[in-house]
């Protein structure tokens, strides 16, 4: 399983940089910057991290 940003609806809020620090983070000129792949133990954050998007611009694809 992978997560993915739709970079046409992500705004650069960051919250789900703030859900999911391990996976999601603001490089300095505040654009968001993520990791595709993930432990399975991070699967809980990487959902908190949909939860809280704004814009709901976090997906995750492929099977568990």
């Amino acid at each position: 399983m992978k997560v993915w940003v739709d970079r046409n609806l992500c705004e650069n809020h960051g919250q789900c940089a703030i859900a999911a620090p391990n996976n999601f983070e603001m490089d300095s000129e505040g654009v968001l910057q993520y990791e595709e792949e993930f432990p399975e133990a991070e699967l809980e954050y990487i959902e908190d991290a949909m939860d809280v998007c704004p814009v709901q611009a976090i997906f995750l694809k492929g099977e568990q």
